[in-house]
């Protein structure tokens, strides 16, 4: 919407004096200010391109700073961790969520900065199904670590610092440009609330609120400043709008995650001599994930993506919807609350992984282990 307050207005009033000095620098992360991409047939200006070229200094600056430099001390951190009587923890792993994987993840790569880097640094299309486990790997840890939480957010920000290149339309792109990275931290809250609303139980809203406030501490775990997300559920939905109305796009990476959810590939350990099961049952699941992937969709990014809708294939997702809602109170609670389980069964695979806690690592294998 028009006249949307930006996160710099809504926190500078009450901002301690650190930070309005800091929010006095030029806001690069702001929805026209960084990644200047051609609008409308004319070419950034001189004033736009000078803003891209100091924000790729600002970042190539921020590579030689201590972490805390971004992101809170400990003992802050510490704060913001959730545990078992959290929101978050009720509502961020029903098994169900991997329904609206497809729309979170549309969202995600529709934004340049983002579609570019998965586009360069990602092996999406030959393993679409890792990039989806690395994804639930990290939230899990964020939201059900516990401690360890503080230690995989400062590990994730740092595999994002070589995240870099350059875009289709020539601008140079970083993968911590601050709009593109929270927007990411934001579309996993978006999918998180649309889940609920449309295949479990509607949220109500100061659970929203609430969920959405543990979700701002969350992202300062992961180096996302104050103000580069609005302070309230009010401003974000708000913050989307213009998010999805002025920044998404089109782009070769969008239609890539289109493909690749169609005709999905077999999930990691599928046996070989199953292969024709998995023939079979393939274009039905990526039939149903494009479905509630779609429906999930904004009509206009519909739209924009080219992705086809009807009122049959409405109907059919409504009614997919009320089927799931249906099950909701006899499902067990594992099934509801599975990140616990889930971690447990990935602990060996995340240990592998660069964002991985130490405590997730084999004591055999550090420096002075036996």
């Amino acid at each position: 919407m028009r006249g949307v307050p930006t996160a710099r207005d809504l926190t500078r009033a009450k901002a301690p004096r650190t930070q309005r000095a800091r929010a006095a620098r030029p806001r690069l992360g702001g929805t026209k200010d960084i990644c200047p991409v051609t609008r409308n047939g004319r070419t950034p200006t001189l004033l736009t391109t000078c803003q891209q070229w100091a924000f790729m200094v600002l970042i190539a600056v921020e590579e030689g700073l201590p972490m805390s430099s971004v992101r809170p001390s400990h003992e802050e951190a510490r704060r913001y961790v959730v545990g078992p009587d959290s929101l978050s923890w009720a509502q961020a792993s029903d098994v169900r969520r991997l329904l609206l994987a497809p729309y979170a993840l549309l969202l995600q790569v529709a934004h340049p900065t983002v579609g570019a880097g998965v586009a360069e640094h990602s092996n999406f299309t030959n393993e679409p199904w890792q990039r989806l486990t690395r994804t639930l790997d990290y939230v899990d840890l964020l939201v059900y670590g516990g401690d360890d939480a503080i230690q995989t957010a400062s590990r994730v920000r740092e595999m994002h610092k070589r995240i870099k290149g350059v875009r289709p339309d020539g601008g140079k792109y970083h993968a911590l440009e601050p709009e593109a990275y929270a927007w990411v931290h934001a579309t996993l809250m978006l999918a998180i609330v649309e889940l609920h609303s449309r295949y479990i139980r509607r949220l109500t809203p100061d659970d929203i609120e609430s969920s959405y406030q543990e979700w701002l501490g969350l992202g300062r775990l992961l180096g996302i400043r104050d103000g580069d997300l609005p302070t309230d559920w009010a401003g974000f939905q708000s913050y989307c709008d213009t998010m999805i109305r002025d920044r998404l796009v089109d782009n070769e990476t969008v239609q890539t995650v289109l493909r690749t959810i169609r005709t999905p590939a077999p999930p990691p350990g599928w046996p070989q001599r199953l292969g024709w099961l998995w023939r079979l049952v393939r274009l039905p699941a990526g039939y149903v994930l494009t479905l509630t992937g779609a429906d999930a969709l904004p009509p206009e990014l519909r739209q924009r993506f080219g992705v086809p809708w009807s009122a049959s294939k409405q109907r059919q997702a409504d009614a997919l919807a009320a089927i799931s809602r249906a099950i909701t109170p006899i499902l067990p609670r594992r099934a509801r609350v599975s990140g616990p389980t889930y971690l447990r069964l990935r602990r060996k695979a995340i240990a592998c992984d660069e964002f991985a806690p130490d405590s997730y690592l084999d004591h055999s294998s550090r420096p002075g282990g036996r």
